[in-house]
This record gives C-alpha cells, sequence and structure tokens, in this order.
C-alpha cells in the first residue's frame, strides 16, 4: 500500500484520511495540522521521514513566485532540511500545472468564462499557471496580492505589473516569518474581511481557500468561487454565504478535496520515482487518472 501522509501548518480541525485505489495501488492518504507550530511539523516530518511513500507540505509553501523567478522561503528552509529520504513537496510542482488546466476544462466544457468575467484572483504569486489561463481565457482580472498579502489596497491588472513589483517584494518577503504572509494555525478558521469591493464588484472569486475564507465579506450572493482544498463544512459555509458555484481543482475524496501539495504527493507514490516529477510527467499521470475539477451547484 502506498502511504502519503500531508502535514500542514494549519488546524488540526481539518484532519482527515482515507484509503482510495488509484491505478491498481491501494493509498492510504491522510493529512495531519500542526495548529501554526512549525517545531511541530519538522519533528513529523523526520518521524514519517523513510516510512512514507511521499510527504505533502500543506499550510505554507516552499516558494513565491515572482512571475519568471522562484524565491524560497526562509521558514520552508527548515523543513526541507527535516527530510532525508522521503520526497517532499508543497504542491506548486503540479499546482501551475493543474490549475491551468482546470481552467482550460471550464472554458471548454462549461459555461463559466462563456463571456468575458470579472474575476478576482486573491494572490496570482502562488497561482501563477492559474492566472496565466485566466488572462488568456479573456477575463477581467484583478490581482488581489497586494490587497490581501500586504493590505495594501492596489489592485493590479497585469502579471507585467505584478512582476515588477514582485521582484522588488519577494526577496523581502521571503525573509519574514510565513505566519506574516499567510493565515496559520486558529487563524485559518477566523473570517476577517478586508478590501471587500474587490469581493462584490467581480463575478468570480479565485484562489486559495484560506485567503478566500479570511477576507470574504459576509454574504456573496452569486459568486462563483474557484479554490482548492475544502471540507464538508466549507462547503456549507459558502452556501450559506450565497455562493452560486464551487469549482475545487483538486478531486473529492470522502467528503472533501485535499490540497495540492497531497495530490502531488500521491502522484509521486504513484509513479514510484522518489523525487518530484516534471511537468510532463505529471502531465500524463493526471490524464491516466483522469483529474477533473469538481464543480457542485451550492443554491439548487
Amino acid at each position: 500500500m502506498k502511504h502519503v501522509v500531508g502535514i500542514s501548518l494549519g488546524s488540526s480541525r481539518r484532519d482527515h484520511s482515507v484509503t482510495v485505489k488509484l491505478m491498481g495501488e491501494e493509498c492510504r492518504v491522510e493529512r495531519i495540522g500542526t495548529d501554526g507550530d512549525m517545531q511541530r511539523m519538522i519533528e513529523l516530518i523526520r518521524a514519517y521521514d523513510g516510512k512514507a511513500d511521499a510527504i505533502g507540505l500543506g499550510g505554507i509553501d516552499l516558494y513565491i513566485f515572482a512571475i519568471d523567478r522562484r524565491y524560497v522561503l526562509r521558514d520552508a528552509k527548515k523543513l526541507i532540511r527535516a527530510a532525508q529520504q522521503t520526497p517532499i513537496v508543497d504542491g506548486s510542482g503540479l499546482k501551475h500545472i493543474l490549475e491551468r488546466r482546470v481552467i482550460e476544462y471550464l472554458v471548454a466544457n462549461t459555461d463559466i468564462f462563456k463571456e468575458r468575467r470579472k474575476v478576482l484572483l486573491t494572490c496570482a504569486m502562488d497561482r501563477l499557471g492559474m492566472a496565466q489561463a485566466l488572462f488568456e481565457a479573456g477575463c477581467d482580472v484583478t490581482l488581489g496580492d497586494f490587497p490581501y498579502i500586504l493590505n495594501l489596497p492596489i489592485p493590479l491588472k497585469s502579471l507585467k505589473a505584478l512582476a515588477r513589483f514582485a521582484r522588488i517584494l519577494a526577496p523581502i518577503a521571503v525573509q519574514l516569518p510565513f505566519s506574516m504572509l499567510y493565515p496559520t494555525g486558529e487563524r485559518q478558521g477566523e473570517n476577517k474581511p478586508r478590501h471587500t469591493r474587490f469581493f462584490l464588484e467581480n463575478e468570480i472569486i479565485a484562489g486559495d481557500f484560506h485567503f478566500i475564507y479570511r477576507y470574504m465579506p459576509p454574504e456573496l450572493p452569486g459568486k462563483i468561487i474557484i479554490t482548492n482544498t475544502v471540507t464538508r463544512d466549507d462547503v456549507q459555509y459558502l452556501k450559506e454565504r450565497g455562493v452560486e458555484t464551487l469549482v475545487t481543482t483538486t478531486p473529492e475524496m470522502e467528503g472533501r478535496s485535499f490540497g495540492t501539495n497531497i495530490l502531488e504527493a500521491l502522484l509521486i507514490a504513484l509513479a514510484g520515482s522518489g523525487r518530484e516529477l516534471s511537468a510532463e510527467e505529471y502531465g500524463r499521470l493526471l490524464d491516466q487518472l483522469q483529474i477533473r475539477p469538481r464543480i457542485e451547484e451550492l443554491q439548487q
């Protein structure tokens, strides 16, 4: 049996485990939250190193992308060093491929992008593939990197503009504690609306669920949300706030969609490579497994 462990800086209340059969292999997939405790993450990585087939890091990114450059986060370096045998990934190797494919799938197979849409992408530096695909789909995209990372009410409208600022800010940002950049631990369960006009002005809200949950206004009637990992409680929360359609970029497994980090770790385990895969290898596995986005109409 393949064993994949997602070790997250996020809340332990979101922990979940499933056993699924993929490509003829039984796969045990589990997620363990550490409630914002970085040292606990390091201890768990060491405990599973050499035992699990692959480890996914959740609630923290290893890298910040400045469009054409990649910067390693200071806090992430400690986590990388904790694994000596088992491959450890944060989902970024797969994310840019998978999320681009999700937007392309929605364009080809649904009416979501039939008309020119106004889209808020909460953080493009974290989702470059999705950002590029949204612009290619002809959307009017608002990039929320400044409003939702730096709390500056400066919406950017192009990747070129983001790249100019990112090259200046990214080398500084990677030296900061990750908790200053992203909600971790119990903060993931807090809703503190910020710059809500960007949520209300756009028809589609896309990006990391914890960013969306933390900063969204109390009501989002008629909106479409394109995001990653959600639990049953998250889906109910969005439904109660009037969200019309939910799209998750990773498939549902027994009531929830896991993060891209766990899906990437799962693909590495299935490949038996013991290493991070190339874009072409990820693409072939996604095709073989017929990975499709989950689309749920919440108000029917």
